[in-house]
């Protein structure tokens, strides 16, 4: 090994105090031991005023403030959202509400309506591929592409289309459907479809002009949803691609026809973060006074959490 390195004077080394240097980490923002007996509102105190928990605090309590106020609450989804049995607890929201406006990509409404119609979804994709039959219930195919029509004939949004005939058809298990929710309480449910990804566009029966036409008339009463979000919360659960593209056309659209848009939060939640939904929904479209939030987690925790929270606040 060569000698030849310079020669360094640790000697003249220049220290300073601990007690005097600035630190990120302060021990009163750590959190609290659970006290036997205690209310859920305890609990979210305990947390530490550290990442994520002061992150989950701020969602919840602008949650809370834009339902008080009476503003603005979207919550977009993808179809996994459902899957993780998260229906209940927005259904809820939704009656109290909380949430004024539901969105979710194409596959949403096809969980959504099996499980209004059987109370079970999600097909072992694995296990049926193989053979061709994956994607092949007639049932669900029948239904929905069904009310695509009863759409174009009613000039009315897939989502409210979807919800209108599952009530109208009295299925076993409607009260757990987001669409016949949406319906039933006049609360706006947009699905936004990309041809060719969801299980319904291979049957012959799909009528691709009117599923457009029925998507294009959600964007639009989407978008016009977004002309209120000033002061309000837009959130993501578990939509990498379809939802938050949705979303940043849709504010540009509202913000170049000259609404003001400037001051509102973000949220996304996913179990890994994604470049689109960090992208457009967490930091371009809350450049300014707008503030965006990505927590990291599961579904099945993260969105019972954040209603329990909401519920307590109000």
């Amino acid at each position: 090994m060569s000698d030849s390195f310079k020669n360094l004077d640790y000697s003249r080394l220049k220290t300073y105090s601990l007690k005097e240097r600035t630190s990120k980490v302060d021990c009163k923002d750590f959190s609290t031991p659970w006290t036997k007996g205690g209310r859920f509102s305890n609990f979210l105190d305990t947390l530490p005023s550290i990442l994520a928990g002061d992150d989950l605090r701020y969602v919840i309590n602008a949650i809370s403030l834009a339902a008080k106020n009476k503003k603005q609450v979207c919550f977009a989804m993808g179809g996994h959202v459902i899957k993780t049995g998260m229906s209940p607890i927005i259904i809820d929201l939704m009656k109290k509400n909380i949430f004024t406006l539901i969105s979710m990509n194409g596959s949403g409404i096809i969980h959504d309506l099996e499980i209004a119609m059987t109370g079970r979804t999600s097909e072992d994709v694995a296990q049926s591929l193989g053979s061709g039959s994956f994607g092949m219930a007639k049932e669900t195919s029948a239904f929905i592409n069904q009310a695509i029509k009863d759409s174009k004939k009613q000039s009315i949004g897939l989502g409210r289309s979807v919800g209108n005939m599952i009530l109208k058809e009295n299925l076993e298990f409607q009260y757990l459907s987001l669409t016949a929710s949406g319906a039933a309480l006049d609360i706006p449910v947009t699905v936004h479809v990309a041809i060719g990804t969801d299980i319904i566009h291979m049957h012959p029966d799909f009528d691709a002009a009117a599923c457009g036409a029925a998507s294009l008339y959600d964007f639009k009463w989407f978008a016009s949803n977004m002309t209120t979000l000033e002061k309000g919360v837009f959130i993501n659960a578990g939509s990498a691609v379809i939802m938050p593209e949705v979303f940043l056309k849709a504010i540009s659209l509202v913000r170049n026809l000259g609404h003001r848009l400037d001051d509102f939060t973000t949220v996304n939640l996913d179990f890994i973060r994604h470049y689109r939904p960090m992208t457009n929904v967490v930091n371009r479209p809350t450049l300014g006074k707008g503030k965006g939030f990505s927590i990291v987690g599961h579904h099945e925790i993260l969105i019972p959490i954040i209603a329990a929270g909401v519920i307590e606040s109000l």
